[in-house]
């Protein structure tokens, strides 16, 4: 099983062709689910796990590995689920989101599928598990479900979003803006929310999107019908997550880039691929800025530098 990823480093040729490389897992029962291999940094057969008083339900205990400390969140739970039994049959998917290192246990891992995003969709509305999905994909006439991990990290650890004084008093980003909006792009409800409550007490005016080809449609309606010459007159800046369902925030970039319409158009991609980064793809898209999820500093930052640039 550690040999599944050895090749990971040779797959960053499939970003920026609206591509990606799902690893599939079970839980508990028959049911697949999917996680991006640009997240992973390992899988492993689950090691002995040290509980932890006063922890939170869904971590079944620390992990030391390689040298470093990893808290083991029980997948199944953390939806919903009951617990995974038998965690020495077990095994531990180690990813990196949104700043920190995690161990994900899951029932078993089975192996890796290269898919295109137009064929990541959008999950089905509804309540139970389905409101911990960011996207559903269907492999070998079976549906794949990939977890809103986002949503599961706040739950179990939640993240601020206020914006601290300095930073949210500096400078007179409304003045910068007029009537114009910013736009975000993100799969992830929480992430949405999480930017939203970030920059409205700034004064800003925000348009969401719940994916990459839903927003280039939004983009060009704009452009079509509110502006003279090109979007940057209704919509000051994008921000964008990079994985979402039907087109990722690298090809959404660069659709943006190559219509004269909206070239102009400032954008950040903000996402939890903040350890493997690829600055060569960042820069070849055409986007202005990278900023790793969530920092409401940063991000708040990243907005006035770049609104200011126009």
């Amino acid at each position: 099983m550690a040999g599944i990823l050895d090749s990971v480093n040779q797959r960053t040729q499939l970003v920026g062709q609206n591509r990606l490389e799902l690893l599939l897992f079970k839980l508990r029962g028959r049911q697949r689910f999917g996680i991006n291999v640009f997240k992973v940094r390992e899988v492993l057969q689950c090691p002995s796990l040290t509980s932890m008083p006063k922890s939170n339900a869904y971590i079944r205990g620390v992990a030391h590995i390689r040298g470093q400390t990893i808290s083991v969140i029980d997948l199944s739970m953390a939806v919903g689920g009951r617990p995974i039994e038998n965690i020495q049959d077990s095994f531990i998917i180690i990813a990196e989101y949104n700043r920190t290192v995690q161990g994900f246990l899951v029932g078993g891992v089975e192996r890796i599928v290269n898919m295109n995003w137009e064929k990541i969709m959008p999950p089905p509305s509804g309540a139970g598990r389905y409101s911990y999905l960011t996207a559903v994909t269907e492999i070998e006439n079976e549906l794949v479900e990939i977890l809103d991990v986002e949503k599961i990290l706040n739950e179990i650890c939640p993240v601020s979003t206020e914006v601290s004084v300095d930073v949210a008093s500096s400078g007179d980003i409304q003045k910068d803006l007029g009537e114009r909006i910013v736009f975000i792009a993100d799969d992830s409800a929480v992430a949405r929310n999480q930017v939203k409550r970030a920059l409205e007490p700034l004064g800003v005016q925000i348009e969401l999107a719940k994916n990459g080809k839903e927003a280039l449609v939004r983009l060009k309606e704009i452009a079509e019908l509110d502006c003279n010459n090109n979007v940057t007159e209704r919509v000051a800046l994008l921000i964008s997550d990079v994985e979402m369902p039907e087109m990722d925030g690298y090809t959404l970039t660069a659709e943006i880039k190559a219509d004269p319409k909206l070239a102009p158009l400032h954008v950040i991609l903000h996402t939890s691929l903040s350890g493997v980064f690829n600055q060569a793809m960042i820069e070849k898209v055409g986007a202005d800025d990278f900023i790793a999820k969530f920092n409401p500093d940063e991000l708040a930052t990243a907005v006035k530098k770049w609104v200011n640039c126009d």
